[in-house]
């Protein structure tokens, strides 16, 4: 199966160009304890945390998921800007791909107002057409509805002319639920359970194999 050029590119944030896992943690393990639960590790924290807060939250702490909400925002507020860290790549291949015309997204799960506070913070914010995050849409990822959004101001139509670069099966299940062409970024395994419902379409292992499959033969 050939892979086609896209008109645009849409990307997860955590963990696929951006590291905020630290804050994230932090700000999660304090709600935790605070609502009267064990704390997580770091690797419980990174497996576990993949929906919106409005999703996962009353999940995890029922019917006092709000005042855990207020928790998690007032800690993760406070620490988030010095926390962040570029992955490997991410900043080149942004730059590159702008200049090369294409249209450049982010559809995240993470607080609208809180990402696009971390793009400014990075300078990364001209790079992208439209940054959408949890509660900017009327449903979040894997829902298609944020990738519409994330898409509008291009004119481009979700579909196999678009790309979804993340790093985790919600991601790919977007992409998929989207119509658009799933490709997973990283060093991780597309064979392993994270991806058994909704498996990457093409797997590039950093961003200078991203930018190889954006250029194709």
């Amino acid at each position: 199966m050939s892979l086609p050029r896209p008109r645009a590119i849409l990307f997860d944030w955590d963990s696929t160009l951006i590291d905020a896992w630290p804050a994230i943690g932090a700000a999660l393990n304090d709600t935790l304890v605070a609502m009267g639960h064990a704390p997580w590790t770091d690797t419980e924290t990174r497996l576990r945390v993949r929906e919106s807060m409005r999703d996962s939250f009353p999940k995890l702490f029922g019917e006092r998921w709000t005042e855990a909400r207020e928790v998690f925002y007032a800690r993760y507020n406070a620490c988030h800007l010095d926390h962040l860290a570029i992955l490997p790549g991410a900043a080149e291949a942004l730059a590159a791909l702008k200049e090369q015309g294409f249209y450049l997204g982010v559809v995240s799960n993470k607080r609208g107002d809180l990402l696009r506070h971390e793009a400014a913070h990075l300078g990364w914010t001209p790079h992208f057409g439209r940054l959408v995050g949890a509660g900017d849409a009327v449903r979040d990822k894997p829902d298609p509805a944020p990738v519409s959004m994330a898409l509008e101001p291009s004119g481009i139509a979700a579909g196999r002319e678009v790309w979804f670069v993340g790093d985790t099966g919600i991601d790919m299940a977007c992409a998929r639920n989207a119509g658009c062409v799933p490709v997973l970024v990283g060093d991780l395994d597309p064979e392993s359970a994270e991806f058994r419902d909704a498996r990457p379409e093409w797997h590039a292992r950093d961003f200078a194999a991203l930018r190889g499959l954006v250029a194709g033969p």
